[in-house]
């Protein structure tokens, strides 16, 4: 899993800092940081609740990469 610029991207579009996305889906800010940098897998479930907050889709966030095969 490599780093996730995409949740960066989004978070910053927003104006949100990590620690205003952990705790829109409550988590800590050091979750975030991993998630973004690729350390952590999250679930599903935040993944989910990562996007609402977001506006965006699992493709656009999460999946897109996987798809056409580019890691």
């Amino acid at each position: 899993m490599g780093k996730n610029l995409r949740i960066k991207g989004a978070r910053a579009a927003k104006d949100m800092t990590q620690k205003d996305l952990a705790d829109a889906v409550g988590v800590a800010r050091q979750t975030i940081n991993a998630i973004e940098k690729g350390d952590y897998n999250p679930s599903i479930n935040l993944c989910i609740a990562i996007c609402k907050v977001l506006g965006k889709t699992l493709d656009q966030l999460f999946w897109e990469d996987d798809e056409h095969g580019n890691k």
